[in-house]
């Protein structure tokens, strides 16, 4: 394709479900950037970390709440827009890939939703937001390309990627359908990214700094030499824009024959690497352990299987702020442990895809962002650390005031024992780190203040190492 910069979007209206997440956000500043009249987000959130980005630009962004579950939301949301970008999805990660009837609501039911809307209202341009999983489900694929087949249904180890698969389906066979308002034809394509990460990425990396925070990232899963794709978010951003050109039926020569008509696109950096040697540099630089021991792909699979099945009978809290995230899932060690691998051949031929940001200046971004966000926040010992203290600490208090039975008698050195004596000198000890870790934060991290003295309250010097080691920086 050669096309303007700009082709399709100056003066139209843009509808992007899931447009308050991290490349929903990214998507809409581009969009008004290039000259968009207005962009519409459909989203069930009122805020998200990115909203503020979206309120900066005023003029053009247009938010509506709403569930694309919800059919009454998706018709408030598509009536009068000229192209619109389905990205809303559930159940990608984490505890979300268990509830597989909200999955299902979102991912197929949205997706029929969004359909009906665009044929009721003569939308001309759907482009979808697939994933890798609708032909990956464990077997390795090296180089791959829009030609294979899509994976069986029944074969998929978790409802995400089976979803996604029924819910690509249906867009691609109702492209070229019309439209029941005013005689014009849907054309639709389905972007099929890589992981994707940036900074602001709020799926993958947070995860895995978080468990290599608290030292829970011990091992990586598969041979050194197993690879899978990487997306930059702005590389995303420009592959959804191109994909919409692409839907265009005015393009010269190929006028009512879109060339992205009916079409999947594998997206990715064009860089395929080992998923650990990719975070490597990140770790590093948050000063955080690499992980050294592996797993056997088979023995992650194994792991997966029982972790799935405690979050499935924790299925009523799986909402719930304290139930952490599962340690990993059956499909996430097919991620991990599994070669697979994809040509962005076909989408730079028809599109003109290519990668504007390299791998090396995308992970260079997102090192200064989580080097700029642990400043920012309340930094801490291993959750090795955190079981040594507490635990250690409880077992002194029961050793040395269990066996003292009925009320509490008034204490003095004469009748304390060594192990009274030693549990509240830590005690002391505690309290006093904790205090001037209250007064130290308040000079060095204010916005975190309280969190430092409670941390320290609990972990003592554990804790207030971090703050010096901060306090010496400034």
């Amino acid at each position: 394709m050669h096309l303007s910069e700009n082709e399709g979007i100056e003066g139209n209206t843009f509808l992007v479900t899931g447009g308050l997440g991290f490349v929903g956000s990214a998507l809409c500043s581009e969009l008004l950037r290039r000259g968009a009249r207005e962009v519409r987000t459909l989203d069930p959130r009122s805020s998200s970390p990115w909203s503020a980005h979206l309120d900066k630009i005023g003029a053009g962004v247009n938010s509506i709440q709403g569930d694309v579950s919800k059919n009454k939301d998706v018709a408030k949301a598509v009536r009068g827009v000229d192209c619109v970008f389905h990205l809303a999805s559930y159940g990608m990660s984490g505890k979300e890939m268990i509830q597989a009837g909200r999955v299902d609501e979102v991912n197929i039911t949205g997706t029929c939703h969004v359909l009906d809307a665009c044929f009721q209202f003569g939308v001309k341009r759907l482009v979808y937001v697939s994933t890798y999983n609708v032909v990956f489900g464990g077997q390795e694929i090296v180089n791959g390309n829009e030609a294979l087949p899509y994976f069986p249904m029944d074969d998929h180890v978790d409802p995400y990627g089976r979803s996604k698969s029924v819910a690509e389906q249906l867009v691609l066979k109702s492209n070229g359908r019309m439209s029941q308002k005013n005689g014009t034809r849907l054309y639709t394509c389905a972007i099929r990214p890589a992981a994707i990460y940036g900074p602001g990425e709020e799926r993958h990396l947070p995860r895995i700094v978080t468990m290599a925070k608290l030292g829970l990232f011990a091992f990586q899963v598969g041979a050194p030499t197993v690879k899978s794709d990487w997306v930059y978010v702005d590389n995303l951003v420009l592959a959804l824009i191109l994909a919409s050109m692409g839907l265009l039926d005015d393009i010269p020569g190929r006028e009512g024959t879109p060339v992205a008509a009916g079409q999947p696109y594998f997206i990715c950096d064009g860089s395929p690497v080992n998923t650990f040697d990719f975070i490597r540099p990140l770790l590093r630089s948050l000063d955080y352990d690499v992980p050294k021991a592996t797993l056997d792909v088979s023995h992650a699979l194994l792991m997966g299987q029982i972790f799935w099945a405690i979050y499935t009978v924790l299925y009523p809290w799986l909402n719930s702020s304290w139930l952490p995230q599962p340690f990993i899932l059956p499909s996430e060690a097919h991620k991990l442990g599994v070669t697979h691998y994809f040509s962005p051949l076909k989408a730079k031929n028809e599109l003109g895809y290519v990668p504007m940001v390299s791998p090396q200046e995308g992970m260079s971004a997102t090192i200064s962002y989580w080097q700029e966000r642990k400043k920012r926040s309340l930094d801490g010992p291993t959750i090795h650390a955190w079981c040594f203290c507490v635990i250690g600490l409880f077992a002194v208090f029961v050793l040395a005031y269990l066996p003292v039975l009925g009320p509490v008698k008034p204490l003095s050195l004469r009748s304390m024992s060594p192990l009274q004596i030693l549990f509240v000198a830590s005690v002391a000890a505690h309290v006093g780190e904790a205090i001037y870790a209250w007064y130290l934060a308040k000079r060095v991290d204010p916005a975190n203040a309280k969190g430092w003295f409670w941390q320290t309250f609990a972990l003592g010097f554990f804790s207030l190492r971090f703050l010096l080691k901060r306090a010496r920086k400034e």
